[in-house]
């Protein structure tokens, strides 16, 4: 399906996955040019407002040109999940395709993704008690009583949700108390339909992937340059606006380790080490995620950069 003989009627929808530091930044923007669409985000950091150099946010220099959508959309403290979001970016592809536009979605969070195009499962709601118990539970045992939990009530949920992801750890214990029945059950059961327009126009999913050790390589120079441009000037700048350091927002990778250093829990040496190697882990886990997904077409970064038309080189 070629761009260069026009666009069909319903052109479909594009999205750039991948694990963090492949180059969906790169890749968006080129196809974005060459398809004539707007990019809308779909990493869960980059939409909280300050949190740019710790999430890769795209820089103004790399926005020019291309509108992007929902980015800064929230503040720090305000509180985000996957069923929201999925509704906002829903209504901004629609908004972006009645206007003559094509619409490609960008980022490493695969759940947003599916939950956008496949719909969510109605779980159970907040409960304010049982969040409360579990949050104590936090505070005096730490992540690993709570993951230990999980794994005893959820082992599959156990194995996607890192210990240090605080949030999605007492969500998954709050619907499994709160229901008796488990996260991973919720998730699996029949959902609701999804947007007309993704059933209409379909996506085109493409998959960033380079092998591992250039990977790793990219996330520890990624790092190194976080911290050159100022990364632990922006956390502090956080914490100075009166935020709680356990928000969910400030528990994501990089900031949480250099807000560990800023309190005295470490040297910087070690928190840049550690975000590092949690970056690398996160990598890792994003891959398992994504290549369970047999609607995704694979290709190396780099190879489609040096294409003189990416679009063409995907189809």
């Amino acid at each position: 399906m070629s761009c260069c003989t026009g666009f069909p009627r319903l052109f479909p929808l594009v999205a750039v996955v991948g694990p963090t530091a492949t180059g969906k930044t790169a890749v968006s923007i080129r196809l974005a040019a060459e398809l004539h669409a707007e990019i809308v985000n779909l990493d869960s950091v980059q939409v909280y407002k300050g949190l740019d150099i710790g999430s890769a946010k795209p820089t103004p220099r790399e926005q020019a040109g291309i509108v992007h959508h929902l980015l800064d959309i929230r503040e720090p403290f305000e509180p985000l999940d996957a069923a929201t979001f999925s509704k906002i970016a829903a209504r901004r592809a629609e908004t972006i395709l009645e206007r003559g536009r094509n619409c490609i979605f960008v980022g490493g969070t695969g759940f947003y993704l599916n939950a956008l195009l496949s719909g969510l499962s109605h779980m159970p709601g907040h409960m304010p008690g049982i969040r409360s118990f579990l949050s104590d539970m936090h505070a005096k045992f730490g992540p690993g009583r709570l993951h230990g939990f999980l794994q005893q009530a959820d082992p599959d949920a156990a194995r996607r949700i890192h210990p240090n992801d605080t949030y999605r750890l007492v969500r998954a214990l709050e619907v499994y108390m709160s229901s008796g029945m488990t996260f991973s059950s919720w998730c699996a059961r029949i959902k609701p339909s999804p947007p007309a327009f993704a059933m209409q126009r379909g996506c085109v999913i493409i998959g960033l992937a380079i092998p591992r050790e250039s990977l790793y390589r990219r996330i520890d120079e990624r790092v190194d340059q976080m911290i050159k441009q100022g990364f632990v000037e922006e956390v502090k700048g956080l914490l100075k606006k009166g935020l709680d350091p356990g928000l969910k927002a400030l528990q994501s990778l990089g900031y949480r380790h250099i807000i560990r250093y800023l309190q005295g829990g470490c040297t910087l040496k070690e928190a840049i080490a550690d975000t590092k190697r949690d970056t690398r882990r996160y990598a890792k886990r994003q891959f398992t995620w994504y290549r369970k997904d047999p609607r995704i077409r694979w290709f190396d970064p780099r190879q489609l950069l040096a294409c003189e038309n990416i679009w063409e080189a995907v189809n």
